[in-house]
């Protein structure tokens, strides 16, 4: 499968990154998990291919300020778990046992930060709490709220509706609405055109 980033994909074909899947503003945790985009023509587009890229995914999600410097180091964190999510989900979906692997990386993540504010005193402002070092730990702050979601994706009410985008090549997640299960409009379209090319031609094929 040949990768292209996101304005390659926009340029070179005709299948740019679709929007944002059903459930993905709901939980950032799918939004990341479906980051990583197949394209027809075994092309695909990964939206966290670059630090620039992974901090503008970040601060546009509000989980890391504008002014955060990322580095490739923090870029390839935030990618790796998304291919750990990315196994949970494909887990959850299946009915397969989840990957130990997996299940380590997400439990790390959540262990990561601080899970509370802390609480601090200076002269100029008296009494505050803050999370502990929240300039040097920001991708760990990250890291952690987008673990803490896809944990309760997954163990919460909405885990029933998870399902897979059912037209290839999507490697997509959505929350089911219905009978619906394509992450996009043009996803359905391409699915319904399959099936009527298959009827036509006897052929078979996705039903």
């Amino acid at each position: 499968m040949r990768h292209v980033n996101e304005s390659d994909a926009a340029k070179d074909s005709a299948e740019p990154a679709p929007p944002p899947a059903p459930g993905a503003a709901l939980h950032p945790a799918l939004d990341l998990a479906n980051s990583t985009v197949a394209l027809p023509g075994g092309q695909s587009a990964d939206l966290l291919d670059s630090p620039a890229a992974a901090q503008r995914w970040l601060v546009d999600r509000a989980l890391a300020p504008a002014g955060a410097d990322l580095r490739e180091t923090c870029a390839s964190r935030l990618r790796s778990l998304r291919d750990q999510i990315r196994a949970l989900l494909a887990s959850r979906v299946t009915g397969r046992p989840a990957p130990a692997a997996a299940l380590d990386a997400v439990n790390d993540a959540l262990t990561r930060a601080p899970a509370a504010s802390l609480l601090h005193w200076s002269a100029d402002r008296g009494l505050y709490r803050a999370a502990a070092h929240p300039t040097t730990q920001i991708v760990e702050h990250a890291l952690a709220a987008l673990a803490a979601d896809a944990a309760d994706l997954l163990t919460g009410p909405d885990a029933e509706r998870l399902t897979a985008c059912g037209s290839a090549p999507c490697n997509r997640y959505l929350l089911r609405h219905g009978r619906r299960h394509w992450c996009s409009t043009r996803c359905g379209d391409r699915a319904r055109a399959a099936r009527a090319y298959a009827r036509r031609t006897g052929r078979g094929g996705p039903q």
